[in-house]
């Protein structure tokens, strides 16, 4: 009886290393097609918070709510609380790159907020420069009503380690990817200045337009009345690459 033919063991080895070299092609290409999915997924639910706002204004005759003036996990000045009947999809809240909460063992930048005392978690911030307040300290920076400008230059939500942010231009960069340490009040930039989208964060702004924004990109938008858009951390302020933290350099200069 004739003998049946068989793979030699070279011939194994050949198509192992085949397979091996294909996969170590089309892992990479993987990688970014998954990225730029869950880029896309991102920006998506960040559209849908501008029209759930932008309806949510409209019941106001385009006033925004009181908002915060502080800190607190309990608040009911918390965006997520105030407009809570306008949304029942808890999925919107969170940036598919940043899923598990601080809470629960997640670490910036790729980290959700929460879980607090009432359930809420999420991983997007809300500009709270866009709150219908007259009194208390900077006063004079905050956006009363959707009647501004210039409103594709004005950050509403924002990839964010907390629910909600007040920067000012003079805050520094973070010394590292997912510094966030003691921000209570203070240098509250480096709250959205992580790199969750390949050197960048994702936005939705008061047109209602969503996109991808630059992490140094951040110190030139409108975020308040007073806010300097060519302060020191801008090109037009000065800024030089060598400024900036190590894990910044290379990215790109606004």
């Amino acid at each position: 009886m004739r003998k049946g033919n068989g793979f030699t063991l070279i011939e194994l080895l050949v198509v192992i290393a085949i397979i091996a070299l294909l996969m170590a092609i089309l892992m990479p290409a993987l990688q970014r097609v998954k990225k730029q999915a869950q880029t896309v997924t991102c920006q998506a639910s960040l559209h849908q918070w501008t029209l759930i706002w932008s309806m949510f204004t409209t019941d106001r005759d385009g006033y925004f709510h009181q908002g915060l003036g502080g800190e607190s996990q309990t608040s009911e000045g918390r965006w997520p609380v105030v407009m809570q009947r306008e949304y029942s999809d808890l999925d919107m809240r969170l940036c598919p790159m940043a899923t598990k909460p601080l809470s629960e063992g997640g670490r910036n930048p790729l980290a959700a907020w929460g879980v607090f005392q009432d359930g809420s978690y999420g991983s997007y911030g809300f500009n709270e420069w866009l709150c219908n307040r007259t009194s208390g300290s900077n006063a004079s920076n905050y956006y009363r009503h959707v009647n501004i400008r210039p409103a594709d230059r004005i950050p509403l939500f924002i990839d964010c380690f907390w629910y909600d942010v007040w920067p000012f231009h003079i805050n520094e960069p973070p010394l590292y990817d997912g510094a966030t340490e003691n921000l209570a009040g203070s240098n509250e930039m480096r709250r959205v200045c992580l790199n969750r989208h390949s050197a960048a964060v994702n936005g939705a702004f008061m047109d209602w337009s969503v996109r991808k924004i630059g992490l140094k990109e951040l110190w030139t938008l409108n975020w308040h009345h007073n806010f300097d858009i060519h302060g020191t951390w801008t090109i037009a302020g000065g800024v030089q690459s060598s400024d900036w933290p190590e894990w910044m350099r290379s990215f790109k200069d606004y």
